[in-house]
């Protein structure tokens, strides 16, 4: 199996540097992302150390921010040719509803604004390693509906439905790319990591539930498993295809949220 070069979106901890870990351990060239620059050396460090790959780098940015996903961009521009595999896994969970510096609620521009536009800037680069893979954590704790009148906490805010509302935008995404997509070329599907011991969840939900080594399963196999090649615009739980809410699968909804991500973004794709 050839070296592949994977970015990892939040992986200086939880399910993210499980991931990493796991993906660094078979060889191939891992992408740390995390905000925090000292944290994103220590994770380097301790991941090269663990699995005796010296292919570990990093890249630091804030998801919050359009400016600073744009400025991720052009910093893996400059350092790499292709990108095999772009796990977007950086999520967060917010009680109270807080905006980012451009006046977005912050569970949804970092849930999924970001995943939408950090894939859009980073499609060159997947279209330079044919055929490669875009894998989206989303959760099972997804919306069945979606408000497009209250997408951002406008109209009553609550960090569950804003979190519930995030995920199933993570769906729609995955299968609105995967129709606008060329499947033999680029590859996209989410998954639903299962319920992980992570900060996340403690945010939420409180302690409880499973390793990260389980979490990061899932992600691992779409990154990287032969037998999902050509598989695209899926929903997985554990290593097999799930069925989420059935809203997911309505076009007319996805197309809609692919256009008010696009101003909001203030970017469009080129496919």
């Amino acid at each position: 199996m050839s070296s592949k070069i994977i970015l990892i979106s939040g992986s200086t901890d939880g399910i993210g540097k499980q991931t990493a870990l796991m993906i660094a351990g078979e060889g191939h060239r891992v992408i740390i992302h995390g905000r925090n620059r000292q944290r994103c050396r220590e994770t380097v460090r301790e991941i090269r150390s663990l699995t005796a790959n010296e292919a570990v780098e990093m890249i630091c940015g804030d998801l919050s921010s359009l400016a600073d996903i744009h400025r991720m961009s052009e910093e893996l521009h400059q350092k790499y040719e292709r990108l095999d595999v772009l796990i977007n896994n950086a999520g967060v969970f917010e009680k109270k509803r807080r905006l980012t510096a451009d006046g977005l609620e912050m569970t949804f521009a970092v849930n999924h604004l970001a995943v939408f536009l950090l894939t859009g800037l980073t499609l060159d680069l997947l279209k330079h390693s044919v055929p490669s893979r875009i894998v989206v954590v989303s959760s099972m704790a997804h919306a069945a509906s979606i408000d497009f009148n209250n997408l951002q906490g406008e109209q009553g805010y609550s960090g569950y439905a804003a979190y519930s509302l995030s995920k199933l935008a993570n769906i729609l995404f995955t299968f609105e790319l995967a129709r606008r997509l060329n499947k033999n070329e680029i590859t996209v599907n989410c998954l639903h990591p299962g319920v992980i011991r992570t900060k996340l969840l403690q945010a939420g939900w409180g302690n409880g539930g499973a390793s990260t080594a389980e979490g990061a399963k899932t992600s691992v196999y779409l990154a990287l498993s032969p037998q999902v090649e050509g598989v695209s615009g899926k929903y997985f739980s554990g290593l097999s295809e799930s069925r989420p809410a059935g809203i997911a699968y309505n076009e007319e909804v996805g197309k809609k949220l692919w256009r008010i991500s696009e101003e909001l973004c203030r970017f469009q794709y080129e496919i």
